[in-house]
């Protein structure tokens, strides 16, 4: 069975909205885009490329496609050997989204019938792991159905106060192993983490 990758750039209160530029997604008056590009670092760039190495299938949400669909292809148009807007142009995409019929950007194709049943199927189907990135209501579902397997975290120093978060209060609890980390200089944490299983509950006492 593939896996189920949720990658994100994300601030210490969980927002990772708009985090490449002020007109990536201004929805619901955020005024803070841009918040992750004063923080260049070879580590950040090296673990992106590191993530779309291997071969891999996007699984995005209709407000993070749109954004996508309107800048990769662009990219890739001007540089064919872009080393992410290759494989991103290229790969197939599966897209939540009620109107399958506008989705133009090569190799796209809408999910059918309720969303967490829709990604079990694929996630039981032959080929390469499935990457989201953004589409934060998508992942909440996701979450809240347990089918994430593993998260792929960069973490910035920063609080924005408001903005669309990556966990909400339905998500199912489960426990995640630190798979790996770095610090980069900038001080970002970069961070792998696999499902880990259920969530252990104690008291003080049985540890003291």
């Amino acid at each position: 069975m593939r896996k189920l990758i949720v990658a994100e750039f994300i601030s210490l209160d969980g927002v990772i909205q708009a985090p490449g530029g002020p007109e990536e997604d201004p929805s619901n008056g955020f005024c803070l885009g841009g918040w992750q590009v004063p923080y260049p670092d070879e580590a950040i760039g090296e673990a992106v490329m590191a993530l779309f190495s291997r071969p891999f299938e996007l699984l995005l949400g209709r407000r993070t496609y749109d954004i996508w669909a309107g800048y990769w292809p662009r990219i890739g148009a001007k540089s064919p050997s872009h080393p992410i807007a290759g494989p991103f142009n290229s790969t197939r995409k599966h897209v939540a989204t009620h109107r399958p019929d506008t989705l133009d950007w090569q190799n796209s194709h809408a999910l059918e019938g309720e969303l967490a049943d829709a990604v079990h199927a694929l996630k039981h189907e032959d080929g390469a792991n499935l990457l989201t990135w953004g589409s934060s209501d998508m992942v909440h579902q996701l979450l809240a159905a347990g089918l994430v397997d593993e998260l792929r975290l960069q973490i910035y120093p920063i609080l924005l106060g408001r903005g669309r978060r990556l966990f909400d209060d339905n998500a199912q609890a489960s426990a995640f192993t630190l798979a790996h980390s770095i610090t980069t200089p900038s001080g970002v944490l970069i961070t792998h983490y696999v499902r880990g299983g259920e969530v252990r509950t104690g008291t003080i006492e049985e540890v003291a």
